[in-house]
């Protein structure tokens, strides 16, 4: 992980080289403007993330997500950024006009992070995704392209249901953070404590609380391609390489019986590319 001081100084190049994330498979097959479009998002996107998840922080991680809100607002006016990657992304912002209020929301969803540890209803709890995942949805599919404006609530859906897999997938990580991605009054009607959430505890109560959150990824994903124009389809196979990746390590989550506390499940390079051939062909033709 990048500290948010030695990202300061970073380009959307070697942000993007650093990292391993299943987003890159997605964009190799975007035409070269879109992928460094994208990849300058992304690179925003990762670095104020690193913001709230850095363990030792130096300094008041406020202060650093504060830093970005003024380079946002540079990218909008005529001031010049202070930091590389805020002027690639002004750069970019040239070409695709992502509407600012979608930078500043991913702010937010990050700030969020800082001021509440857990969510007490679901509604709570989407509103969050809404911030840290449908947000950047919404500024994928400004480079992508689109001609309906149904495609904003495809990205919005799609956005969810991929932060649902990552919250499934990263429940021990999170807990080790003292964080908790479900909602208390389903932890506790499911007959589970949040106390047996952080010692691990994979038992029924568990079984049937995590299974809830696998539908609820699910039905974001069908809501996602109900919404989502046929004439759009083609423009959205980034975005779909992404929903097969994260759904088929849901898949392998959900055939091992969700055993999240003791293993992470991977795809390999191989398998990534592969799903990224096949969903290609299958939007392509």
């Amino acid at each position: 992980m990048t500290s948010p001081s030695s990202s300061k100084a970073l380009t959307a190049g070697s942000i993007t080289h650093q990292s391993k994330t299943n987003f890159l498979y997605s964009f190799l097959l975007l035409p070269k403007e879109k992928r460094h479009a994208i990849e300058t998002v992304y690179a925003f996107c990762r670095v104020v993330d690193d913001i709230v998840d850095d363990e030792h922080p130096v300094g008041d991680p406020r202060d650093d997500l504060n830093l970005w809100r003024g380079e946002i607002a540079a990218c909008f006016n005529g001031r010049a950024p202070s930091l590389p990657l805020a002027g690639e992304l002004k750069g970019v912002l040239r070409d695709f006009p992502i509407p600012q209020e979608h930078f500043l929301a991913l702010i937010r969803g990050m700030e969020m992070d800082l001021e509440q540890r857990k969510y007490r209803t679901f509604a709570e709890l989407e509103e969050y995704c809404y911030h840290v995942a449908g947000v950047i949805g919404l500024m994928c599919i400004e480079i992508f392209g689109y001609r309906h404006k149904s495609a904003r609530e495809y990205a919005v859906n799609l956005g969810k249901a991929l932060q649902m897999v990552n919250i499934i997938r990263d429940l021990k990580e999170d807990a080790d953070r003292g964080r908790i991605y479900l909602p208390s009054e389903e932890i506790e009607a499911c007959g589970y404590s949040e106390a047996e959430l952080f010692a691990g505890v994979n038992n029924d109560a568990f079984q049937k609380l995590i299974r809830k959150q696998a539908t609820r990824a699910r039905e974001f994903r069908k809501k996602a391609l109900a919404a989502l124009h046929s004439s759009d389809r083609r423009r959205m196979v980034a975005a779909e390489i992404m929903a097969r990746i994260y759904f088929k390590i849901l898949d392998r989550i959900e055939v091992g019986g969700f055993q999240v506390f003791t293993h992470r499940p991977k795809l390999t390079k191989a398998e990534k590319a592969y799903l990224a051939a096949m969903t290609w062909v299958r939007v392509k033709l």
